[in-house]
């Protein structure tokens, strides 16, 4: 996905269970993908989303977090680490194969398809304005809120 790129026609699935198509979201947005629910990166990566979700909303932006892990997986982590970002799931992988984040990844040595951590901020346009790959999480939250309120003032 290259900048200029409009948000992909797919949809994901609320953890409550109800579809959200991403294209149909407006203003600007932030899709942040992330690997699993419920481990030491992704946990503290949603924390962090969570801590400023405040401020996200503030400047009129949308985040959504997304994983392969099923809605009823997505609820139990939000409950158990009361967050307050939105996750959604995308089982059939349709958003990662269109965000480009399905590939293969290694790990201790061994080699296994998984999804990369990545996020996307789109403009009030629907247009990607910038995107982070093969993201390290401390200080990444603040990095996009920073971008994302440049985004949403202009």
């Amino acid at each position: 996905m290259d900048d200029g790129a409009t948000i992909p026609a797919v949809t994901v699935t609320a953890a409550d269970g109800s579809a959200m198509p991403l294209a149909a979201i407006s203003g600007p947005a932030v899709f942040y993908f992330y690997p699993k629910d419920d481990t030491s990166g992704c946990t503290r990566e949603a924390q962090d989303f969570s801590a400023l979700a405040a401020d996200f909303a503030a400047a009129g932006v949308t985040v959504i977090g997304i994983s392969k892990d099923p809605p009823a997986k997505h609820a139990a982590f939000t409950a158990k680490h009361g967050l307050t970002v939105t996750l959604a799931s995308d089982e059939d992988g349709s958003a990662c194969d269109a965000f480009g984040v399905w590939g293969e990844k290694q790990l201790y040595g061994r080699t296994y398809m998984g999804i990369e951590r990545a996020t996307f901020l789109f403009g009030h346009d629907g247009r990607l304005v910038r995107a982070w790959r093969k993201v390290r999480v401390p200080g990444h939250a603040a990095a996009v809120l920073a971008a994302a309120r440049e985004v949403a003032a202009g």
